[in-house]
């Protein structure tokens, strides 16, 4: 397996993979949405994308992130994004998806990687567990017009 930025070549792939990710987490997100959302990836301005591909260069796992302003450190990294085809869980590609932009992050000066999960997923937080340090916050999300 290989990881790294997001290739021109990826966007079909992308695509199939990042729909799975949002009908996991029940969000609904127009065709158009998607374009937009490739564009600013392939951009590399203020998000980032890798994929993790198989020796066949076939695409089975994508990561999201981007940098943000921290008062306390000098700069952290949040991984909007993660997710990995179904028939290639439990194989080390999730990990190494989070290892690659960790490595990313501290290229960047960041102090920290941080990430959410819903709290029923199970399976990746299993991996998270292992990786992460689970800190006990709870999100809120307030949604603006």
């Amino acid at each position: 397996m290989k990881i790294g930025p997001l290739e021109e070549t990826d966007r079909e792939r992308w695509e199939t993979l990042a729909r799975g990710y949002k009908e996991f987490y029940r969000t609904e997100v127009p065709d158009e949405g998607y374009e937009r959302t490739w564009r600013r990836l392939r951009r590399a301005e203020d998000v980032f994308g890798c994929a993790a591909r198989l020796d066949s260069g076939r695409m089975v796992g994508f990561a999201h992130y981007l940098f943000h302003a921290n008062p306390w450190a000098a700069r952290s990294c949040y991984l909007q994004d993660l997710f990995v085809a179904e028939t290639e869980r439990g194989r080390g590609v999730g990990r190494g998806l989070i290892e690659y932009v960790a490595q990313v992050a501290r290229d960047h000066g960041a102090a920290r990687l941080h990430w959410l999960t819903q709290q029923d997923n199970e399976r990746a937080r299993l991996l998270y567990d292992k990786v992460a340090v689970a800190r006990g916050f709870i999100s809120y999300d307030r949604f603006l017009d």
